[in-house]
């Protein structure tokens, strides 16, 4: 049928109206009824889409798929399903973004959607007041950075909470990136569905942590900001893959290629524990290598800051790296992000990870319990590392001394590691990614490129309040080394 009258807005008044009633036009059409009266510009605003009167109200008790994103439920800081995404498991399905009716609701939502607050240039943020202009998430003279000012150019992961786009600052071809190009990775995560799984203090953690670190294998944050529907980081793109790309390609790494890469990884966690965090969830798909084949560690989502003394009780992580105490809710410090830069070590030496099951209780119990089972091809000295950080009792682990990381790096089996050069990026790496360019992307599966880079509308939250100063701009380097 065609209503040859009906204008784009009232697309949804129109299908929710009649849709209930289709029924097969007989042989001799008849004229089609009129289109009822056009929404107020308010009613349309606010419209939904809801297909229960065609298809069925929603049944939990349907089977789900991988896709669905009601698939898979979970703890909300436990991830049961590994993925090499940038903001954590459970791929969702986009409408396709051809649709003329889903980019007609996303140009209405996005017409909405502004920054709620004003970065001053200097990590000092103020609340926008009525007063204050607007400039449609762009920059303006006070120094406001919002969507706006960045050009989205592809998809390279996708998960939980939303995605991470490769983006380019608009105008800026000398960006404070470490390429100096305006190429960044742009993580926008959800705001409704960050308060559903009561993540709100985890990403507000996540924001102030990386404005607090500086470490050569430590990802940057550029810029953070937020509309009322979504929370937005800046950060440097590492485009030399995800450290899980390169290993499952490879199978396994020799010991000096895997040494090279632990002592980073061990120089990283070793800066966030001085600086009072730990990190909880160190894995291969939050571990990224850039184009010279040095590591960086990545999302600090389930991240935390913590003194000496205290402990937290939180079940955190993906299960394959989880700590014994955290599993055994007996409280965890610092000492957990030593058990899991061994399962690391581990999996890199071995391919796998020295505890693994198809049921999440049974891998769970063979943490708690068994003894790990070291590949009998590797050097004693390797052995000696393993069992140090894999002990199972936190009080005897390999850096829970008062010593913390310099017990692990004066490890025998770091002998060959000069840390000096090591913290000024003079170490080599034996393995360079094939990178063409500062915007490549080769080294990102497929299945988060090949998706259309669109930065998909949300609901807003009716509790805005959740993210106050979550606005930070970096500061400029050569003006703070100036003074």
């Amino acid at each position: 049928m065609v209503y040859a009258s009906t204008h784009n807005k009232n697309m949804h008044a129109l299908l929710t109206a009649k849709l209930t009633k289709l029924t097969l036009p007989s042989s001799s059409s008849s004229p089609p009824p009129p289109p009822p009266p056009p929404p107020s510009s308010s009613t349309a605003a606010l419209l939904d889409f809801d297909f229960s009167d065609v298809f069925g109200p929603t049944n939990s008790s349907l089977p789900s798929f991988p896709g669905d994103p009601q698939h898979n439920e979970q703890q909300p800081a436990v991830i049961h399903n590994r993925s090499h995404s940038f903001v954590g498991p459970s791929p969702r399905l986009t409408p396709p973004s051809s649709l003329s009716f889903f980019r007609e609701v996303k140009s209405q939502i996005e017409e909405e959607e502004d920054d709620l607050e004003i970065s001053t240039g200097d990590g000092v943020q103020k609340e926008k007041g009525a007063d204050e202009s607007e400039n449609d998430g762009g920059e303006n003279s006070e120094g406001k950075v919002g969507v706006g000012d960045f050009d989205i150019l592809r998809v390279v992961g996708k998960g939980a909470f939303g995605k991470v786009f490769l983006v380019r600052k608009k105008g800026d071809s000398k960006g404070n990136g470490p390429n100096n190009d305006g190429i960044y990775a742009m993580k926008v995560m959800r705001k409704d569905t960050i308060i559903k799984k009561n993540h709100v203090d985890y990403m507000k953690a996540e924001r102030d942590i990386l404005t607090k670190v500086s470490h050569p294998f430590i990802v940057q944050l550029r810029y953070s900001f937020q509309s009322k529907s979504k929370l937005y980081l800046i950060l440097d793109f590492i485009n030399g893959g995800h450290l899980f790309f390169h290993l499952y390609r490879q199978g396994i790494f020799s010991e000096d290629q895997a040494r090279v890469y632990a002592a980073e990884i061990v120089s990283a966690v070793s800066h966030l524990h001085d600086c009072g965090i730990v990190h909880r969830d160190l894995k291969p798909e939050n571990i990224l290598m850039d184009a010279d084949g040095h590591v960086v560690l990545t999302d600090f989502g389930l991240a935390k800051e913590i003194d000496e003394s205290s402990r937290s009780n939180s079940l955190c992580g993906t299960t394959e790296y989880m700590a014994p105490e955290i599993l055994l809710s007996k409280g965890h410090n610092k000492d957990a992000d030593w058990w899991s830069v061994g399962v690391l070590l581990y999996e890199m030496l071995s391919g796998k990870p020295p505890f693994t099951h198809a049921n999440r209780k049974k891998l769970q119990e063979r943490i708690i319990k068994e003894k790990v089972k070291l590949p009998p091809y590797l050097s004693t000295e390797a052995h000696s590392l393993l069992r140090g950080l894999l002990q199972k009792d936190p009080s005897k682990r390999l850096g829970s001394g008062p010593n913390r990381g310099a017990d692990i790096k004066n490890h025998k089996w770091f002998r060959p590691v000069n840390w000096k050069k090591l913290e000024y990026r003079e170490l080599q790496p034996k393995f360079k990614p094939d990178v063409k360019g500062n915007d490549c992307t080769a080294n990102f599966d497929n299945c988060w490129t090949t998706m259309a880079p669109d930065d998909s509308p949300a609901p807003t939250p009716t509790n805005g309040g959740h993210f106050h100063g979550y606005s930070y701009v970096a500061p400029d380097p050569w003006l703070s080394s100036s003074g």
